[in-house]
C-alpha cells in the first residue's frame, strides 16, 4: 500500500446501537451512535424491534458521521462492517447496507468480528500508549466474557470463555432481581460506589481451565434475597448499595482470579480490558490496582470505545485492508462467528 491516506467507513449494528464512524489512517474523524430507548420498557433487547430501528437509523447515522468527518462518499477507500456475532436481524441491516454501498462505490468490503473489534479499539490513535504483542485482553460484555491472547492485530486465541451467562448478562439479571430498571449494569455500578463490597458473600463457581461461570452467582443472589425479604420486606431498599457492591465485588473476583492465573502462567504482563462492561468503574479501578501490585502494564479503553461503536469496526477494517483480507458480495451475516484464523 502506498503512503496515501486510508479512509474507512465503519458500520456497527450487532445489537441495539446503530453506529457509523470514519477513520483516517489510525485516527477517528467521527463516531456517531443512535441508541434505542424502545427496549427499556421490556427489560431487555427485543430482536425484532432492534432490527426495525436499525433500518430507520442507519442512513441518518452514516450521513451524520460523514458530515462530521468532512468526508464525502467518493473519498472512502473501503467499508468495514460487523458481520457477527450478534442478533441476526440487526446484523443483516448493517451487512446489507455495507454491501450495497461498497458495490455502488466500487470499493472494497471488510467483514469484522465484533469481539475482535472491541480488542482492537486499543489501537485507535488518541495519543495514548498502546499494548505490545503478545498481550492478554479480558473482553467483558452483555453477551461475551473471554480471555484472549493477542499475538498480532489479526492473530487472537480465546483461552477461556463463559460456560453460561456472560458477566454483563449477570449484572443485568441481578439488577432485575434487585428491582433496578434495564439496563441494570451501570446502575449496579453506581449503587456499588456507596456500598460495602464485603457486606454479603455470594457463590463463586469453580470452573475448569480459564473459563468463567456466572449462572450460580445469579441463583445465589436470588435465593438469598428471597430469604431475606421474607424476614424483612424492606430488605432490598435498606441494603441496595451493599447488595450492589457485594455483587460487583463477586463478579470482579471471578474475573480477576482467572486473569491473574493466566498472566502468571504465560508471563504476559501487558493486560487490556475491552467490551461494554469495561466501562464499569469497579473493573477499571481493580485493573489499575492489580497492575500496580503485579507490575502489569494495563490498558483501559476510552468510555466511547467500550460500548458498541463503529470506531472499533473501522480500526479493525484498517488492519484487514493492510493484509488484503477483503470480503466479496456473497458474504452474509452470522449470529455466531468464530475469530478469524
Amino acid at each position: 500500500m502506498n503512503q496515501k491516506s486510508l479512509v474507512i467507513l465503519g458500520i456497527e449494528s450487532s445489537c441495539d446501537d446503530t453506529s457509523a464512524a470514519v477513520l483516517k489512517n489510525d485516527t477517528i474523524l467521527s463516531n456517531v451512535t443512535a441508541n434505542q430507548a424502545v427496549h427499556e420498557q421490556y427489560g431487555g433487547v427485543v430482536p425484532e424491534l432492534a432490527s426495525r430501528a436499525h433500518q430507520q437509523n442507519i442512513i441518518p447515522v452514516v450521513d451524520a458521521a460523514l458530515k462530521k468527518a468532512g468526508i464525502s462518499l467518493n473519498k472512502l477507500d473501503a467499508i468495514a462492517f460487523t458481520r457477527g456475532p450478534g442478533l441476526m436481524g440487526s446484523l443483516v441491516v448493517g451487512t446489507s447496507f455495507a454491501k450495497a454501498t461498497a458495490l455502488a462505490l466500487n470499493i472494497p468490503l471488510l467483514d469484522v468480528n465484533h469481539m475482535q473489534g472491541h480488542i482492537l479499539a486499543h489501537f485507535i490513535d488518541e495519543g495514548q500508549e498502546k499494548p505490545s504483542f503478545p498481550f492478554i485482553c479480558l473482553t467483558v460484555s452483555g453477551g461475551h466474557t473471554q480471555l484472549v491472547k493477542v499475538t498480532a492485530p489479526l492473530e487472537m486465541e480465546i483461552i477461556g470463555s463463559t460456560i453460561d451467562d456472560a458477566a454483563g448478562e449477570a449484572f443485568d439479571k441481578i439488577a432485575k432481581i434487585i428491582g433496578l430498571p434495564y439496563p441494570g449494569g451501570p446502575l449496579v455500578d453506581k449503587h456499588a460506589q456507596s456500598g460495602n463490597p464485603l457486606a454479603f458473600k455470594f457463590a463463586q463457581p469453580q470452573v475448569d481451565g480459564y473459563n468463567f461461570s456466572f449462572s450460580g452467582l445469579k441463583t445465589s443472589v436470588l435465593y438469598f434475597i428471597q430469604k431475606q425479604v421474607k424476614l424483612n420486606p424492606d430488605f432490598i431498599e435498606e441494603n441496595k448499595d451493599d447488595l450492589c457492591a457485594s455483587v460487583q465485588h463477586t463478579i470482579l473476583e471471578i474475573l480477576f482470579k482467572q486473569l491473574i492465573k493466566l498472566s502468571k502462567e504465560t508471563g504476559i504482563t501487558d493486560i487490556a480490558i475491552a467490551g461494554g462492561v469495561s466501562a464499569n468503574s469497579g473493573l477499571r479501578k481493580r485493573l489499575q490496582e492489580e497492575g500496580d501490585k503485579r507490575n502489569w502494564r494495563v490498558f483501559i479503553p476510552s468510555f466511547q470505545f467500550c460500548t458498541d461503536n463503529a470506531a472499533m469496526i473501522a480500526i479493525t477494517g484498517k488492519f484487514l485492508y493492510e493484509k488484503g483480507q477483503f470480503a466479496d458480495q456473497s458474504i452474509s451475516a452470522l449470529a455466531r462467528l468464530p475469530f478469524k484464523p
